[in-house]
């Protein structure tokens, strides 16, 4: 395995996850959140995550051909429900929810929308892929892969965890703030994400 492949590899999977650019958004969704909590939904989110990256790494292109769903088709309906995760984040409405009904204690974002689409999400999943295509296909580059993805999903839980100093920092205006402004920018991405999705499709140019 080539050392440049590596490099690659780490770096492809760095920017499509955006573990810094994950911070903020952990902190949105887990708003009012014990630390302990917090530290659960962090973990569990890290490890549904790398189990779908590796579930894809191995058998991606197989599972989406069994089930005759197309990576355009994928990119698009994760477009979508990274678009209400938007929607949520722009108007409060999970905030409202959350102070609005007491009776709302089992809120668990970790699968949705932390695991997926945020961490797993379809550039992350199709990125797999492809890396996994790319390294030769041998049980060695494929491992290899699958390593530094499991690698970079330390990183993001090491992120995740450093968002409460964040938080104390930012402060409850400074966080509505930033959740409003990505949420603009979620919504940009999700939009992107489908727009990608209809060009692989080759309905645009």
């Amino acid at each position: 395995m080539e050392t440049a492949f590596l490099i690659t590899t780490f770096a492809t999977l760095f920017v499509v996850i955006d573990p810094p650019g994950l911070v903020p958004l952990f902190i949105a969704l887990t708003t009012g959140m014990s630390p302990e909590r917090r530290r659960a939904m962090a973990l569990r989110a890290c490890l549904i995550a790398a189990f779908l990256l590796t579930i894809f790494g191995l058998a991606g292109e197989a599972i989406l051909g069994f089930v005759g769903i197309s990576m355009p088709a994928f990119r698009i309906a994760g477009g979508i429900l990274l678009f209400l995760t938007a929607l949520d984040m722009l108007f409060e409405r999970r905030t409202q929810r959350r102070e609005g009904q007491k009776s709302e204690p089992d809120h668990d974002p970790s699968v949705f929308p932390l695991a997926t689409p945020l961490i797993a999400g379809p550039g992350a999943i199709a990125s797999m892929i492809l890396l996994v295509g790319e390294s030769g296909g041998e049980w060695g580059g494929l491992l290899t892969v699958i390593a530094l993805m499991l690698a970079m999903i330390a990183v993001t839980y090491a992120f995740l965890l450093a968002s409460p100093p964040l938080e104390r920092l930012l402060g409850r205006t400074g966080t509505i703030v930033i959740t409003r402004l990505l949420g603009m920018l979620l919504a940009a991405l999700s939009v992107q994400f489908v727009i990608d999705g209809v060009r692989g499709t080759g309905l645009i140019g």
